[in-house]
């Protein structure tokens, strides 16, 4: 018998993707020219390309995005189910995508750079506080537009207390920290999307990455290379024209420009401007970064409740803002891996962010004698710590002692110092001010004295601060790319506000 119905339609697409996310080769990006070009996948560059793409992609502007890595994962490592806190780190840290510093310097070698599609926030640990007033005050940007900021970058990044509020190891930590002295303590904020599934609604992401930025700006539309290698910036007549960039097979293409922003690291960002030859007396100097102390202790299981959790719990301290502490557990982001017996002790993690200070010595500049594959000249690093750096070291050290002794009975905790740029919080190569003698961009992020490039990463820190900078940053990026989006309906860089507490 034959029903005489049609066939269904399979509904196969008509293109088919190579990865899991849209991507154009540098030979058709040539082909066109570019309201604005982020270089750089990060937070920085992530933040500012969703926000660009919301603001202007419905206008028809034509926006485009470089990254030098490959698409690695689609999602935070720690959201992918294969991963606990072992394999976490043996993927980290794998030669394939991760190189350290030490390739450029023997006194700043362990800092790491990712070449992958979202960097290094493919593995950051989602600690997101706000910088402190005591860090901002002497900043280019008024209070009140940064606190506009934070809370457009919080909502982005889904920032909460909640995460490890409730936990009983967290909440008996705290408790004892109040009792102790420490009455600031409080829940670590973490950008976690806590939202639970429903409605058949899946919210299987969790931890946040900037591949989140990207995802919601393919809502609209945007060009993104991958395998981009950026040596260069051409400008002509102080404004910014485009870029020269490099494939794997080293094919070199020029890319057209009206705008550029450069959100490709601390370390790499300088070396793109100072490699294309652009002048500023503060670009690749001012180096900073967090001091570091860690240690370690057990508490008897015994102490706490049977159902345990995980510790997330933050330590402001000092007088000026010198350094902020952390407490944590080694299973804070992984479910435990096996069942721990109820009697066995609790391990406690504590470590503190100590503020370096931002001086012109300590700086990045180009190797005269070293080319890389791409014939960019290496990096020479130059760094130390400052008297007052160790000062703050030391100050760290008593304030841990005093908290292993109050809150968990350790009169003699092991403690370490962290090799320097183990922190993985580099600021200030292209650091924000008024002054050109001391700055590298303007408040807006762009580099003096040359119109449409900016800068939209760690970089452009105009102090490091005690707190961890990636909530900053992506603040910076947003308010950088409401700038450019203002600069370009009215024509013109003069006179352009964001409208937040700013002329």
């Amino acid at each position: 018998m034959s029903l005489n119905l049609p066939s269904c339609p399979l509904g196969r697409p008509s293109q088919t993707m190579n990865h899991w996310i849209p991507t154009v080769t540098l030979e058709e990006m040539s082909r066109n020219e570019y309201d604005v070009i982020i270089v750089g996948s990060g937070a920085g560059g992530g933040a500012a390309l969703w926000r660009l793409c919301e603001k202007m992609a419905a206008e028809g502007k034509r926006i485009g995005m470089l990254e030098a890595g490959d698409p690695l994962i689609p999602t935070h490592a720690r959201n992918l189910p294969t991963m606990t806190s072992e394999r976490f780190q043996q993927f980290l840290y794998s030669e394939n995508h991760t190189s350290y510093t030490s390739k450029y310097s023997s006194n700043y070698p362990d800092a790491i750079e990712v070449n992958a599609l979202g960097g290094r926030m493919l593995f950051w640990t989602q600690i997101s506080p706000r910088m402190d007033v005591c860090d901002l005050k002497d900043w280019p940007v008024s209070l009140d537009e940064m606190n506009y900021y934070y809370g457009v970058a919080e909502t982005a990044m889904n920032v909460t207390k909640s995460f490890f509020k409730g936990s009983p190891l967290t909440e008996t930590v705290i408790q004892r920290l109040h009792n102790a002295g420490f009455s600031d303590s409080t829940y670590i904020p973490m950008a976690t999307d806590l939202k639970g599934t429903g409605n058949g609604e899946i919210h299987s992401n969790v931890f946040f990455s900037s591949l989140s930025f990207l995802a919601r700006a393919l809502n609209w539309s945007f060009d993104l290379a991958v395998k981009a290698k950026v040596v260069k910036v051409y400008t002509e007549n102080g404004r910014a024209q485009g870029l020269r960039v490099m494939d794997s097979e080293k094919n070199a293409y020029t890319l057209k420009a009206k705008n550029i922003v450069l959100a490709a690291s601390t370390f790499e960002t300088p070396r793109i401007l100072l490699n294309s030859g652009i002048k500023g007396d503060a670009i690749g100097h001012y180096l900073a970064n967090h001091s570091g102390v860690r240690a370690t202790t057990l508490m008897p299981r015994d102490q706490f409740p049977e159902t345990l959790g995980t510790l997330g719990v933050l330590i402001p301290h000092g007088e000026n803002c010198p350094y902020l502490l952390a407490m944590l557990d080694p299973n804070t982001w992984h479910a435990p891996e096996q069942e721990r017996p109820f009697n066995e002790d609790v391990t406690i993690n504590i470590g503190g962010y100590g503020k370096v200070e931002s001086r012109y010595e300590n700086r990045i500049s180009l190797d005269p004698t070293r080319v890389d594959e791409f014939g960019v000249p290496m990096l020479n690093i130059d760094f130390s710590y400052s008297d007052n750096d160790q000062l703050v070291i030391s100050e760290m050290t008593d304030t841990i002692r005093q908290i292993l002794k109050k809150v968990a009975g350790d009169d003699n905790p092991s403690v370490c110092i962290m090799p320097i740029g183990s922190d993985y919080h580099e600021t200030g190569t292209c650091r924000m001010g008024d002054d050109p003698s001391t700055s590298a961009t303007n408040r807006y992020g762009q580099i003096h004295g040359v119109e449409g490039l900016y800068v939209a990463d760690n970089s452009v820190l105009p102090t490091v601060g005690r707190a961890n900078p990636t909530l900053t940053t992506v603040a910076f990026a947003i308010r950088t790319a409401d700038y450019i989006v203002e600069s370009l309906k009215q024509g013109s860089k003069s006179n352009v506000g964001v409208g937040r507490g700013e002329s």
